[in-house]
């Protein structure tokens, strides 16, 4: 998947706005940042840690914790190019659900 294609989703969610932050394309709903594009082969999607270790069991050539604290807060490389459509799609929706307010929740994945 290409980073526009990846963008398309993440902007289709309800509310998704694009940003920067440092210079980094960011997508937000309601200020809360749930995805970055900080790589050229990678974004980095908001994950809860519990959501992250099931992703790097189930999709290990695909995904990686960030670096230091952020990937123990659950901070998610996810290799787009790479991963199947449906996966990624899945784990954008859990990040946008992770940053949206409890009364925006779209049904589970």
């Amino acid at each position: 998947m290409t980073d526009e294609e990846l963008v398309t989703i993440a902007l289709g969610l309800p509310e998704a706005t694009e940003g920067s932050h440092f210079g980094t394309r960011d997508f937000r709903v309601r200020g809360k940042i749930f995805m970055t594009l900080p790589g050229l082969d990678f974004c980095v999607v908001k994950l809860t840690p519990d959501q992250q270790q099931m992703a790097l069991a189930t999709m290990p050539g695909h995904v990686a914790a960030v670096p230091g604290g952020w990937g123990l807060k659950g901070s998610t490389r996810l290799f787009h190019y790479a991963a199947a459509p449906d996966e990624i799609e899945t784990l954008v929706r859990r990040a946008w659900r992770n940053a949206a307010p409890k009364s925006m929740a779209l049904p589970e994945d």
